[in-house]
């Protein structure tokens, strides 16, 4: 069977619907004739028509829903996606209007390209999947998949390490300035005691039961390191009479 014989009779029979003109009948059918002589159905004839003029076709019925088209926007990859349901394919090979009509809609599906792929590098994105759907309803529905381009990844990337860093230097801010402070604390104690201490003595009272303490080692938890210290204090300033 020559498949591209066939391809050439089939292009002829549908030539003039596809430019919105009038059929000729005798043509029309003495093409249909070859067709048939060629040992091949008109369906499958016409579908090999529909692949020389927009590439690879699938046949099969997919759903309108939106669960069906993002299970087939996964399931396929590049532009030249044309899912034609069978029944409509055997409407499009027996009638030449219906087949002008749905192959204009195909065929806006590639002239829009251009302007997808326009659309999709302003967002930051590139296209992974595009296609035409005709459903068994007649429907016609075009569909888009895409992800963020390589750059826009980076950018993105760049940037949340950018804020990571910034919180881990904020954190490391915060802790210096809480140690600081603990420290100015702790000194400011000392010295009150100290000079709580003396101003008792000078004034001739004695310090009974004295308890030698220190601290040793350092907390980061600034607040628990300051009640331990002021409880300290407060033992010490018990014993003073």
């Amino acid at each position: 069977m020559n498949l591209s014989r066939v391809t050439n009779l089939m292009q002829m029979v549908y030539q003039n619907a596809s430019q919105k003109t009038s059929v000729n009948s005798r043509s029309f059918t003495d093409s249909l004739q070859d067709v048939k002589d060629a040992n091949i159905s008109k369906v499958d004839a016409y579908k090999e028509h529909l692949k020389s003029k927009f590439g690879e076709i699938t046949v099969m019925s997919v759903g309108s829903d939106q669960s069906s088209m993002d299970k087939l926007g996964a399931g396929t990859s590049g532009y030249g996606n044309v899912v034609i349901a069978p029944n409509i394919l055997e409407q499009m090979a027996n009638n030449p209007e219906k087949a002008a009509y749905y192959e204009e809609k195909i065929q806006d599906h590639f002239d829009s390209i251009p302007e997808t792929e326009a659309f999709m590098a302003s967002i930051g994105h590139v296209t992974t999947s595009c296609g035409v759907v005709i459903h068994e309803d007649g429907k016609v529905t075009y569909y888009l998949s895409g992800e963020e381009s390589p750059e826009k990844k980076a950018k993105f990337e760049a940037a949340q390490k950018e804020k990571r860093e910034e919180k881990a230097a904020k954190r490391k801010e915060n802790l210096e300035r809480s140690k600081e402070a603990y420290e100015k604390r702790k000194n400011l104690l000392e010295l009150q005691y100290r000079d709580e201490l003396i101003d008792k003595m000078r004034n001739g009272k004695t310090v009974d039961n004295m308890v030698d303490f220190c601290i040793v080692g350092r907390s980061n938890t600034v607040t628990a390191a300051t009640v331990a210290y002021e409880q300290a204090i407060s033992v010490l300033s018990g014993n003073i009479v």
